[in-house]
């Protein structure tokens, strides 16, 4: 595979100059934890359906991880090759990672959600030689769905499977003792091929929000130039104990569940999949001081903390990114499980961008989405181009570290000009201390005879109302106006909610009419990414569809 990294060489010489790119791969780091530590926890790995829970010190983790690169090796793959992981949270990815990045190998996580429309799209595409899957997973058959699709990929050689029994389980081809005697003979090869902090080491596709896969491609200095200066901001080290249950195949789960605590010496709690009273139980048992996940997580654990009573002080920061977060929601999960809750703003091509500091006012991580981490820079503009200036919403531009190499194969679509600047498609405004809000993407702007409306302002307003679990405003199509504005939500159980109900509330709130939607519809759930992020462009297409049916 060639990587056509793009944007990597053109702000190498002055990202190395200023200090910015820290020339260390997860290898470094890793190498640096099992010499200082090798009998310290480095994993706690739990499967939520089961209950069942591994405990992998530096030293175990590094002896599986040699010996599953003997079996890579023995299935043909290295430097440059691709391998698809569509595996949950657990000990098996992180194993698995690690014997990649020693080999050479690019890693393509891939959410455990997609099924044949997406995966036979990102596998084709990335070139995955191999292909790792759980046989089973929340009763849905990986392997029989991987084996329907593997005539269809003519790169794809091997497929990986966790809890197989047959001669392609993860056990049998990766994991055989046998392979101790053959590691002597990997190290020299890994010596040779596991490449610098500058080569591409992650092919990661975007979560879906706009509908169009991308395949974003990562370098070990644009992933840990933003993890240095993000837990530096949060006060992170080696004494944390960071649970991720937000999945590993999203850059959330990747960067701030594994990579991170593999840089802090720290150890990693992973949940295979979110329980909320599992999650609760885990941070009193483990001591849990940190987890990064979107909102609704941070609804369900402080339901669960206060529905059972268990202990959460060890909680030291939730970091919610992905949505506002309400502020009714920010001052009971502060009473109920006593955690600084922070806000922050990435995206999988930058990672976390701008993000609150734990000093910050609570009122900052209700109200914004944070300021700029070292390394980052940030512009608002006009549609013309013009840096617009504090208090103004516009088009939201990022330069800096952390920026990603490009999108694979697909180089017209990087978005970024010849001074660096990443266009992210969001609209936001900054403020004069320098936090920035984000008002929506650029394709959710609503914009009703000629008059733009607020849209993260109306939902923040929606969001105080007792009886809404979530909602959503997008527009649908108006012949006079061009859009007009609708709003879908979903009721907390056992509640109801009607036009007439939002109506009076708004009236309550004395939001301006103009801003009021003109047409609701209540759901059980919102289509969105398993990240938690909701798929606006799916609402936008059914009513859009709704509207052509009408007018044929």
């Amino acid at each position: 595979m060639e990587f056509d990294a793009l944007l990597i060489e053109p702000r190498r010489a002055k990202m190395e100059a200023e200090g910015l790119w820290p020339g260390k791969t997860l290898l470094d780091y890793f190498d640096a934890c099992r010499a200082e530590k090798p009998d310290a926890t480095a994993v706690v790995s739990i499967v939520v359906g089961t209950g069942a829970r591994r405990d992998l010190t530096y030293s175990e983790i590094d002896h599986l991880a040699w010996r599953a690169a003997v079996g890579l090796r023995r299935l043909g793959l290295g430097k440059d090759d691709v391998l698809a992981s569509q595996l949950p949270n657990g000990w098996e990815f992180v194993v698995l990672y690690i014997a990649c990045r020693r080999l050479g190998i690019v890693f393509n996580p891939v959410m455990p959600i997609f099924r044949e429309h997406e995966l036979r799209f990102m596998l084709r595409h990335g070139e995955a030689k191999a292909f790792a899957i759980p046989r089973v997973f929340r009763g849905f058959d990986h392997e029989a769905m991987a084996e329907t699709l593997k005539p269809e990929l003519p790169d794809l050689s091997n497929l990986i499977v966790v809890g197989g029994a047959g001669p392609n389980g993860f056990e049998a081809l990766l994991l055989d003792p046998a392979f101790d005697a053959e590691v002597s003979g990997i190290r020299q090869i890994s010596a040779r091929d596991r490449g610098d902090a500058n080569d591409v080491c992650q092919l990661i596709y975007t979560s879906g929000t706009t509908g169009e896969p991308k395949g974003v491609m990562h370098t070990a200095n644009t992933m840990y130039s933003n993890l240095v200066p993000y837990a530096a901001r949060l006060g992170l080290g080696a004494s944390d104990v960071v649970l991720m249950a937000s999945p590993m195949a999203h850059q959330t789960g990747f960067m701030y569940g594994l990579l991170m605590p593999v840089m802090l010496k720290a150890r990693m709690v992973l949940l295979d999949s979110w329980d909320k009273a599992l999650a609760a139980k885990v941070i009193a048992q483990d001591g849990v001081t940190f987890t990064m996940a979107s909102t609704p997580f941070l609804m369900d654990l402080t339901n669960a903390v206060e529905e059972l009573g268990t202990n959460s002080s060890t909680l030291r920061i939730f970091l919610c990114a992905g949505t506002a977060i309400p502020g009714a929601l920010v001052e009971r999960a502060r009473r109920v499980l006593g955690t600084k809750i922070v806000s922050a703003w990435g995206m999988t091509e930058n990672g976390a961008v701008t993000l609150v500091s734990p000093s910050d006012p609570d009122e900052r991580s209700v109200n914004t989405d944070g300021f700029v981490l070292p390394g980052m820079e940030i512009q608002i503009r006009a549609a013309d181009g013009t840096v617009l200036p504090a208090g103004q919403e516009g088009a939201l531009y990022v330069r800096g570290c952390s920026n990603f190499g490009g999108y694979l194969k697909r180089p017209q679509w990087n978005a970024t000009d010849a001074e660096g600047w990443f266009d992210t498609g969001d609209i936001a405004r900054i403020d004069d201390a320098g936090y920035i809000r984000i008002c929506g993407r650029t394709k959710d702007v609503i914009i009703r005879g000629a008059e733009n409306l607020p849209v993260v302002e109306i939902e923040a307003v929606l969001y105080k109302h007792p009886d809404i679990q979530q909602v959503a405003i997008v527009a649908y199509p108006d012949e006079r106006l061009g859009e007009r504005a609708c709003a879908f939500v979903v009721p907390k159980q056992g509640k109801t909610f009607s036009f007439e109900e939002m109506v009076r509330f708004l009236d309550s709130q004395h939001l301006a009419k103009q801003y009021y939607p003109e047409r609701l519809e209540v759901c059980d759930q919102l289509p969105s990414t398993a990240s938690g992020k909701i798929q606006k462009f799916a609402l936008r297409t059914m009513l859009r569809e709704a509207y052509e049916k009408s007018r044929a």
